[in-house]
């Protein structure tokens, strides 16, 4: 998987591997499937050496099934409301800090790559770190997004290029979704190496133009500016939003494992990390074609 929060993750990850060590207990005996299938159906089970009657198994089964609510697991919507609030949180924590502390850009951004190695790690998800990565992260943002829409931005046809960054990566978000739902891109192992090798491909060319901008100058790098800098940037949109469809297959895989309620805020947290670099991304393409660099 792309994302380290989903691939570090075993609730995310694929049912088929997870199904064949399920298939044996810790002494290496086959599980009893009766008792199993009462859990991960939500139909109540008599427990295994038990007794009971015709009218307590009528009463039992006769029983509506459990909801995912009812047996704590993790639901599409424990996702969609622990994300939109990490994301309201994100904007208005980014708006305070356009208005009245943007210097502060480079603090949010060491504590934000701090708690986001941290979290990513954690094999329990930890609600109080991943709000405090989400307010981190809304330091950064709302500094950088100043910066660059100030700095580079010049003239007075300048665009609201974080206007035009925000609606990009809402209008992409969506896209992704879209074609994820519809399954005109389907996850498949083939799939899952492109993005692999992508990523590590682009993840290579940063650092070596990380290290060129040193020698040979420019805001973005050498190699992130002009018309290469869009181009570069086009492809970095690109893999961010199969990043987000590897996102939505990862918690579609947890939704569907059962994976108890508490990872909703890991699924939300990850889908936070993919967005803030797909803004970062087409920010960085607006500020190219509307600024100075």
């Amino acid at each position: 998987m792309s994302n380290p929060v989903f691939s570090n993750s075993a609730v995310f990850g694929d049912p088929r591997a997870q199904g064949k060590r399920g298939n044996q207990t810790r002494a290496g005996q086959p599980q009893q499937p009766g008792y199993l299938e009462g859990y991960y159906t939500g139909q109540p089970q008599a427990a295994p050496g038990s007794t009971v009657d015709a009218a307590q198994l009528d009463q039992m089964y006769g029983a509506p099934s459990a909801t995912t609510r009812d047996t704590g697991r993790m639901t599409y919507d424990d996702v969609i409301v622990k994300t939109g609030g990490l994301l309201a949180l994100l904007v208005v924590v980014a708006a305070a800090t356009w208005n009245w502390a943007p210097q502060l850009f480079w603090v949010g951004a060491i504590a934000g790559l701090v708690l986001g190695l941290v979290n990513a790690f954690k094999k329990n998800p930890s609600p109080p770190l991943i709000i405090a990565y989400t307010v981190a992260q809304g330091v950064f943002l709302g500094g950088i997004s100043f910066v660059f829409q100030n700095m580079y931005v010049a003239g007075e046809n300048a665009q609201p290029i974080v206007l035009q960054a925000v609606i990009g990566t809402m209008a992409t978000f969506g896209a992704a979704l879209f074609l994820f739902k519809s399954g005109k891109v389907r996850v498949t192992p083939k799939f899952t190496r492109w993005l692999m090798i992508s990523l590590v491909g682009y993840l290579a060319f940063s650092l070596v133009n990380f290290v060129l901008s040193f020698f040979m100058g420019g805001d973005f790098g050498p190699l992130r500016s002009g018309w290469l800098g869009v181009l570069v940037g086009l492809v970095a949109v690109g893999l961010a939003a199969a990043s987000l469809i590897m996102d939505f297959d990862s918690i579609k895989r947890g939704v569907e494992g059962g994976a108890p309620a508490k990872f909703a805020w890991s699924a939300a947290f990850g889908l936070i990390v993919t967005l803030v670099w797909l803004y970062l991304e087409i920010l960085r393409i607006l500020a190219i074609l509307q600024g100075r660099d």
